[in-house]
């Protein structure tokens, strides 16, 4: 006897097999039970969700002659056997993108005058129904809507925005939800078990996961693994060689890589997955996916009922997850997203991939809002771990690295002007009356009174990142903005001046901080000083 493949083999006979669309199994059991059957039904879904089962289930419902208690067919009577097998004269199947014409249409109204040869209905099933022609939907629109009595019509589509709105409205629409992992997964573990096939569950989740909200996708996808390894235990690494796909702690690795700027590092996990034969375009997918789960770890609390993960991955999701910022990871799935879609056209994948995965270690290399954000990160990891050592380049263009300069620390001017000391104590509520890129620019800047009783907002500048926050500061505009933002919380035109510092000695060992100092001085004179929290 000829193979069949799984999803054929156990399309659902009987309505309890239906998994993932509870809500219209139940409302099409009881229009049978209480013989309130409509004449025009429209299934809309996606691809391998149970439209044309539950229609076949339905037809053979309504035209069974010994049906069940709760409505669902029997099974074993001569017109159930006959629709099952597909030799039924009063179920036709039509292929809507195969007969898209009006003389298709005229066929069928036709036929629809001849009453039933058995069983009390004709059914008529047409899947992919949006590809009718406009005037196949107008030579359809009168039989549709008033069609013989023993005539039922079942319309399926993935597309329905394509159906015309005069064909919907004769119609009840039902629609078919995106089927569950949990529920994908229930019913593979359960045909395997059928089938006397060993497995892993933790295999069978991954496949449920691939196959997208699909029954009939993650059951072509389990037929593939099985055929590959036949006769042999369904596990987890098996399943990720079928698929092409990668482990989780590959995209651990990777993330990594990406968060510490390890261009090389993470080049070579590239390496490892095009020699492990991996499909880079569903690699990409799914570190995709991989990183919207850690977005969402990030910013839910009950994240078990959402993240489509085994618990076994749940730990290592949530300590990752603390260690990066919301933007990044927003920053990291728009870049990756956008090669995604290169990834479906290109010839050179791993090309493209590298120099993704360069753009993502190096954020200079782009100039949007969120590069800089990821620039600006970079920059407040490598003040938390001491100095910073200044590039200087030679003549001859050979990078040197030069030593930290010692310089004695400016102290603060005997006399200081009441309005600067009253700016530098207010200092960081002043920031938050700017632009909110900028507020994250000059958080990190450190604020001192020069020799001349001008209030100086110092930056680093030892590399590409911190000058990139210096040089954005540095705007006109957006210098007019600070000024404007400090004297208006004062009261007064105070002097500022904005000064980089590329000695390579961090700038606290360089400059008094005067937030610091003058804020008790502000309190005991009456100011309130509000202390803002970054």
């Amino acid at each position: 006897m000829a193979y069949i493949a799984l999803y054929r083999k156990f399309r659902p006979q009987e309505f309890s097999e239906v998994k993932g669309q509870d809500h219209i199994v139940t409302t099409l059991k009881n229009q049978i039970k209480a013989n309130r059957i409509g004449h025009a039904y429209l299934f809309t879904g996606t691809r391998g969700t149970g439209k044309t089962s539950v229609a076949k289930l339905f037809a053979k419902a309504v035209n069974c002659e010994h049906p069940k208690e709760d409505g669902s067919p029997c099974g074993e009577c001569a017109v159930c056997k006959a629709v099952q097998d597909g030799s039924s004269l009063n179920v036709i199947e039509i292929d809507a993108a195969s007969n898209t014409g009006v003389q298709n249409i005229r066929d069928i109204i036709d036929e629809v005058s001849y009453p039933p040869t058995e069983g009390k209905y004709k059914v008529y099933i047409i899947d992919e129904v949006h590809m009718l022609s406009q005037g196949a939907f107008n030579a359809l629109l009168k039989t549709l809507e008033e069609p013989p009595s023993y005539v039922i019509f079942i319309l399926a589509t993935t597309e329905v925005q394509k159906v015309p709105i005069t064909i919907k409205s004769r119609c009840q629409r039902y629609d078919f939800h995106r089927i569950s992992i949990e529920t994908i997964s229930a019913r593979l573990m359960e045909l395997l078990e059928r089938e006397g096939i060993e497995y892993e569950e933790r295999a069978i989740r991954y496949v449920a996961k691939a196959g997208d909200g699909s029954m009939r996708d993650a059951l072509s996808l389990l037929d593939q693994c099985i055929a590959f390894y036949i006769d042999q235990k369904l596990t987890y690494d098996n399943v990720l060689n079928v698929l092409g796909a990668v482990d989780t702690d590959v995209f651990q690795r990777l993330l990594r890589c990406i968060t510490e700027k390890n261009v090389l590092g993470a080049v070579e996990i590239v390496e490892e997955i095009v020699i492990d034969g991996r499909e880079l375009g569903q690699f990409v997918t799914d570190f995709v996916w991989y990183l919207r789960n850690l977005l969402l770890a990030r910013n839910l609390d009950q994240m078990e009922d959402i993240l489509d993960v085994s618990s076994e991955n749940m730990a290592k999701l949530k300590e990752q997850a603390d260690l990066i910022e919301d933007v990044l990871l927003m920053r990291y799935i728009r870049v990756l997203s956008d090669l995604s879609n290169q990834l479906k056209y290109s010839s050179q994948k791993r090309v493209l991939l590298e120099v993704t995965i360069i753009k993502l270690c190096k954020p200079q290399m782009e100039k949007n809002y969120d590069s800089l954000l990821d620039r600006m990160d970079t920059l407040e990891r490598q003040l938390e771990k001491g100095v910073v050592v200044q590039n200087v380049v030679e003549p001859a263009g050979k990078p040197v690295e030069a030593q930290p300069v010692e310089v004695e620390k400016k102290s603060l001017p005997a006399a200081v002007p009441e309005d600067v000391k009253n700016a530098a104590a207010q200092w960081r509520s002043i920031i938050h009356d700017v632009d909110p890129m900028l507020t994250k620019f000059l958080k990190d800047a450190l604020v001192s009174v020069s020799e001349q009783n001008e209030l100086i907002i110092v930056f680093d500048v030892v590399d590409a990142v911190q000058s990139t926050a210096y040089n954005m500061v540095m705007r006109p505009e957006n210098q007019e903005m600070v000024r404007k933002a400090i004297n208006d919380r004062i009261g007064r035109e105070v002097p500022v001046k904005f000064v980089d510092n590329a000695t390579g000695t961090p700038k606290e060992k360089l400059y008094t901080d005067a937030v610091e100092a003058f804020t008790e001085h502000a309190e005991n004179i009456g100011i309130e000083v509000e202390i803002e929290d970054f």
